[in-house]
């Protein structure tokens, strides 16, 4: 992610610098320059009136592009605060620095591994060159909301399912640096991309949920097993302690016995042993 954020940064500086040699070769022309003194001159003279059409106030978070003669004047956007325009040959567009937040439609996906499922997301961006986003593109923030429900098709198109699933962070993250990538021209800064909902058919949900089901029915099964198991072995290493010692069988009729005598049943069962009972008839 900081390798992706320093290349973006690069690019950006390399951007910026094209940008300002761009600005700066251009010139005027005569005719340009001598429109220009003309209306110097002209708001010079009519200097009480026109003062009210050469001040411009910006935001803190607005930024001024200004345009003489359809040429961009400054290499670097004005404001905040106040700045001088000539009325007749200055045009100037403000451009805003705020966070901007948007939701992404839900977006109808093929995965890779051939599931049809509904995606939508939300995106977080800001204009990072003022120049740029008026130069380059006509609607940096409609541009932007199209290339994102396109990004998310072509990022997610080449994932599972089980991987849109559990890796939503590493699919935001992809998603971030494709859309900050190609939104760079247009001086825009794409800081946030997050995955809303995943919505699935039906039919999966349910065979989703009769797999999930039967594995834990299964592990059931297995605990269950594993618990008999278990309990063969205590008793039968118990029978071989009862075995070695017959009194100690005796003392467990006699607990047996307390144990029924304490829940106040009429009915008392005396366990006999077999050989006992054997004895006597024979006899």
């Amino acid at each position: 992610m900081e390798t992706q954020v320093k290349s973006a940064g690069k690019r950006r500086d390399l951007r910026q610098d094209d940008l300002i040699a761009e600005v700066g070769s251009g010139g005027l022309g005569c005719c340009g320059w001598l429109l220009v003194i003309l209306s110097g001159l002209l708001t010079f003279f009519l200097f009480p009136f026109t003062i009210w059409f050469c001040i411009k106030i910006v935001q803190e978070y607005e930024r001024a592009v200004i345009f003489r003669l359809g040429r961009i004047t400054d290499r670097k956007a004005k404001g905040p605060g106040i700045f001088f325009v000539l009325p007749c040959t200055d045009s100037f567009v403000k451009v805003d620095l705020r966070t901007v937040s948007f939701d992404i439609p839900p977006q109808e996906i093929l995965t890779k591994d051939s599931v049809t499922v509904c995606v939508d997301g939300v995106v977080y961006f800001r204009v990072s060159d003022p120049i740029s986003s008026v130069a380059n593109v006509s609607n940096a923030d409609f541009s932007t909301r199209l290339l994102a429900q396109t990004t998310l098709r072509n990022v997610l198109g080449t994932k599972n399912l089980a991987e849109l699933l559990s890796d939503r962070e590493g699919i935001s993250h992809s998603m971030q640096a494709s859309l900050d990538e190609a939104t760079d021209p247009w001086g825009i800064m794409v800081e946030r991309v997050e995955i809303k909902d995943v919505k699935l058919p039906q039919q999966l949900q349910r065979a989703m949920a009769a797999e999930a089901e039967a594995s834990r029915e299964a592990r059931a099964k297995v605990i269950a097993a594993e618990g008999e198991m278990n309990a063969s072995r205590a008793l039968k290493e118990a029978s071989l302690v009862i075995s070695e010692s017959p009194s100690g069988l005796q003392l467990r009729y006699l607990q047996t016995l307390t144990t029924i005598a304490a829940e106040k049943n009429s009915t008392i069962i005396f366990p006999l042993p077999m050989d006992v009972i054997s004895h006597f008839m024979r006899k």
